[in-house]
């Protein structure tokens, strides 16, 4: 039996009349959780209001693989209304921490309770927006940890392979020019004369050159130029012909490049000549490897302190397009598993006043969304250009594209498409506000299946708006 006085120890019902507090009592529905026990789950929908008249329940939220504590309610707290007013459903799960006693009210009676007794309406309302306030501030800090756990998981990936080339180049390279520097001493050996010499070192020169402009080639056709150079090999008496083919080939090198060296040289000389051209072509091979990688390695770490805009200014002028590649170069492990990506930019737009790296997570997010939305496999669009006096940028997609319902919604608050611990549903939201609320911009949606496109409106100034106050991007055409 709930106990009216139980009731008056909460302040949303302290000022109740007795009879309006039996009228509570009727309808609720009393409950015992013991320590661990779960009041509700993460994306439960909501249909309950819940008061907790004893005991303590903490508010979870699954982020990833982790769970993080929003917060803490004890005696005389009360929740769910906040969410059916929102009709949203349950951003966390509610666990007892220790034995709690709570009333429940199913989401009609609820309706009822503010129908019957308005006298706690305001207070509701008010509670609501205080806790909608701090929910929000929560998971908009446990999604840009988030996020930026999803870019320093991407960079690192990015990094891995240059690095593990450079690494695995160094290696080989410990190995060649011991072998290069034996080699070199046996050619010495030879008692060539200067014009052999000379002809030799030409036409290493001539082979370095040829691998710089040498391209891929399909493995049959390498297979095949490599049988043929194994065949000349094997024709002339070099030992260990198979070990050389691959490098020759590689190195653009064909059968009249080695028989202008068989002509120049000793027949019996060509296993020390060739295997001494093998050792400095595998080397300058690696070399050229290496530099790539630590160029590469280079230009990711120029996209993230572009993308960041790392000991720049907040407030700056910026180059959208440079802003979109850098995100699109911290993302690109999870495009690379086979999303392509096509550009049509307009080069001629001129920088923008804006706050850079803030841009650059509403790029994140549409893109990373669009990613999702294909299941990891399509195409993304991007457009840039100029309309009236805004910069326009369009991300589109070629995924199932967005239900007219949820397009409606897509800008809520904590609404989200995702499964549990997918997303906080703030993603969109806070794009809005950054380009909305921050920049006076505007963001609009068109969807359709094959076509999601989402287009960013963004003045030249942050200031740039009519005589009227009225946001000049905002004065566009609806698409």
């Amino acid at each position: 039996m709930i106990e009216i006085r139980a009731l008056r120890q909460v302040s949303l019902f302290s000022k109740l009349t007795d009879e309006q507090l039996h009228w509570l009592t009727e309808r609720a529905i009393e409950t015992w959780l013991e320590p661990g026990e779960f009041l509700n789950l993460e994306g439960d929908p909501p249909d309950k209001f819940y008061v907790l008249l004893e005991g303590e329940i903490r508010l979870i939220k699954k982020v990833s693989n982790a769970e993080k504590h929003i917060m803490t309610f004890g005696p005389g707290t009360f929740t769910g209304h906040e969410l059916i007013l929102l009709d949203s459903p349950y951003l966390g799960s509610g666990r007892a921490f220790s034995q709690s006693h709570v009333l429940i009210w199913d989401n009609t009676t609820f309706w009822e309770i503010l129908a019957t007794i308005p006298s706690i309406t305001r207070d509701l309302l008010m509670i609501t927006a205080q806790r909608v306030e701090i929910l929000e501030s929560t998971s908009r800090h446990h999604q840009k940890l988030a996020a930026l756990g999803t870019l320093a998981a991407g960079l690192a990936h990015e990094l891995n392979n240059p690095a593990a080339a450079v690494s695995r180049g160094m290696k080989q390279l410990q190995q060649v020019f011991p072998q290069l520097l034996s080699l070199a001493l046996k050619l010495n050996q030879l008692q060539l004369t200067k014009a052999q010499l000379e002809l030799l070192d030409q036409m290493l020169h001539e082979a370095i050159e040829r691998t710089k402009t040498s391209s891929y080639l399909d493995p049959l056709i390498q297979s095949d130029k490599e049988d043929e150079i194994l065949s000349w090999l094997d024709m002339y008496g070099v030992i260990d012909g198979w070990k050389l083919a691959h490098t020759l080939v590689s190195a653009g090198i064909d059968t009249q490049w080695l028989e202008t060296v068989a002509q120049n040289v000793p027949i019996e000389s060509l296993d020390r000549v060739f295997s001494w051209i093998d050792a400095t072509l595998t080397g300058v091979g690696l070399l050229d490897e290496i530099e790539h990688s630590t160029q590469r390695i280079s230009a990711l770490v120029k996209s993230i302190k572009e993308y960041s805009y790392m000991d720049q200014a907040p407030m700056q002028e910026v180059d959208i397009h440079q802003g979109i590649e850098s995100t699109l170069t911290i993302l690109g492990h999870k495009l690379n598993s086979g999303v392509t990506v096509s550009r049509q930019y307009d080069r001629h737009l001129p920088r923008i006043w804006a706050y850079g790296s803030e841009l650059n997570q509403v790029w994140t997010n549409l893109i990373d969304n669009a990613i999702d939305a294909m299941a990891g496999k399509g195409e993304i669009r991007i457009r840039t250009a100029q309309e009236n006096n805004c910069v326009l940028v369009e991300i589109a997609d070629s995924g199932p594209g967005i239900s007219p319902e949820i397009k409606e919604r897509i800008f809520e608050p904590f609404f989200t498409t995702k499964g549990v611990g997918e997303g906080t549903g703030l993603g969109l939201v806070i794009s809005y506000r950054i380009v909305v609320e921050k920049h006076q911009g505007d963001i609009r949606i068109f969807s359709k299946p094959g076509n999601t496109c989402f287009q960013v409106y963004l003045p030249f100034t942050p200031s740039q708006i009519t005589s009227k106050g009225e946001n000049v991007c905002a004065q566009l055409v609806p698409i």
